[in-house]
């Protein structure tokens, strides 16, 4: 009886250490991502780089990944979590709909159009370039055969 409790217990263990570990990687990965926005909105800042600080975050990441510095594994989980809890980053702009009503009560329809139009135009690239990366890749995975 003792041996089961013991082997139960083990497990659980195992299995809470294991789970530590993967949130403090999360929460290292995350931190990774927020120094390189906090290191480029250091050079937008100081160089005066007319680009805002994320934008030029995201290409200094695209540079460190595709001259593979950086692994993608090293920052997936932290990613994935972003990612996931991208619903919480957009508060504030709801919030901002509270506060600005009159605003929106003037300009709402072109508010409204400006996004539905932008949001056309980031879907129909994000497609485009995921269509020509997949047809790049099976032509690189035929070309390997």
């Amino acid at each position: 009886m003792f041996d089961n409790l013991i082997t139960i217990s083990s497990a659980v263990f195992s299995m809470n250490s294991l789970k530590l570990k993967h949130i403090g990687m999360t929460i290292i990965q995350i931190v990774a991502l927020c120094l390189i926005w906090l290191f480029s909105d250091w050079l937008v800042s100081t160089l005066h780089i007319p680009l805002p600080s994320n934008v030029l975050g995201m290409f200094l990441l695209l540079a460190l990944l595709f001259s593979k510095v950086v692994k993608v594994k090293w920052l997936k989980a932290g990613s994935n979590w972003l990612i996931a809890e991208m619903l919480l980053f957009f508060i504030p702009a709801v919030i901002a709909i509270v506060n600005y009503q009159s605003l929106f009560e003037q300009q709402g329809l072109k508010i409204a159009l400006v996004i539905g139009a932008s949001t056309i135009f980031v879907l129909s690239v994000t497609a485009l370039v995921v269509d020509v990366v997949y047809r790049y890749e099976l032509k690189k995975l035929r070309s390997t055969r």
